[in-house]
């Protein structure tokens, strides 16, 4: 039996990622229990309110077990609050978090709801064209460690980083009809 990939699904858009892994020709299963991580290849922590996604993950029992997976090796794919999730601090914050990635985030910060956008952004891990990023009250990375590979920036900010087996993106792919960076992430 082929592995699946994992979608955290607590909160957010778990089902648009499950319909993009589909589209990639790979099997999921929404994860809301520490059992239903079994047997998968890796997981997805898609966008949502990253306070909130971390309370759940330790109220369902989760944050730990998903804490140890990412040390021994699970490829982990932040996408908004997800991105939150992995990084190692949070400008301003407390909130629980993974800290699988040496990085530094600012939450909210391209704005509130109303000033969500969407941009061409260039990434040479992915290739031409340039990929349409759907931005909503999106964070940015504002440092990032000696490990950390920079895959993309908007402006000066750094919106898509890999450090071993984590991918952040500040942005939301599961919302486009471009499957490239899911590929990129189902090749880690």
């Amino acid at each position: 039996m082929a592995a699946k990939v994992g979608v955290l699904a607590l909160q957010g858009a778990f089902q648009e990622h499950q319909k993009m892994l589909a589209d990639c020709g790979v099997e999921s299963r929404p994860i809301r229990k520490p059992e239903e991580l079994k047997g998968i290849s890796s997981l997805i922590i898609p966008g949502g309110e990253s306070t909130t996604i971390g309370k759940l993950l330790q109220d369902f029992g989760l944050f730990d077990v998903i804490l140890q997976m990412g040390r021994e090796g699970l490829p982990i794919f932040g996408t908004c609050a997800g991105l939150i999730m992995l990084a190692g601090e949070i400008a301003g914050s407390r909130q629980p978090r993974l800290g699988l990635m040496d990085i530094t985030v600012e939450r909210n910060a391209f704005g509130r709801q109303v000033d969500s956008f969407e941009t061409d952004l260039e990434i040479p891990a992915i290739g031409q064209p340039s990929f349409r990023a759907v931005f909503i009250r999106a964070p940015y990375i504002t440092g990032a460690g000696a490990g950390v590979e920079v895959l993309a920036r908007h402006g000066d900010k750094i919106v898509l980083a890999r450090q071993d087996n984590c991918l952040a993106a500040a942005f939301h792919p599961e919302l486009t009809g471009d499957r490239r960076i899911h590929n990129y992430f189902l090749r880690m």
